[in-house]
């Protein structure tokens, strides 16, 4: 029987065929008969499926009765999502100068002080009697 790796946390396993539809992960205890451990899910096609005649799932990491499952052979590559957020957060501060020094609540106040000043009424002169 072939090793199995879950695409979730990439922990092996050896489990026969049919996968059940209830069978979770023993690593992370997500679900295994799922769109992301799936030989045809693709992450760049129409819908996430290569399948074409498969129903569409929306939740690709929750199990579903489509009837093209079929265990991937892929090896197992962690997810890179909080990584690259990380990145373009330090590109951004990079380009920006740094996180900003002031709260959003402090700069809004800020901000209203300033407008406020920007649209106050002159001081009344005082009146001229001739």
């Amino acid at each position: 029987m072939p090793e199995r790796v879950c695409h979730g946390c990439g922990a092996a396993m050896r489990r026969g065929d049919p996968i059940p539809r209830d069978g979770s992960c023993d690593g992370c205890g997500r679900d295994l008969r799922c769109c992301r451990n799936c030989q045809h899910w693709d992450e760049r096609a129409s819908g996430e499926c290569r399948e074409t005649e498969a129903d569409l799932v929306q939740d690709k990491w929750r199990r579903n009765f489509c009837e093209f499952f079929s265990w991937s052979p892929a090896p197992f590559v962690a997810d890179a999502s909080a990584s690259r957020a990380a990145t373009a957060r330090a590109k951004l501060d990079a380009l920006f100068g740094g996180p900003p020094a002031v709260r959003p609540e402090r700069r809004a106040t800020a901000a209203r002080a300033k407008l406020d000043a920007l649209f106050r009424d002159p001081d009344p002169a005082p009146d001229d009697e001739e």
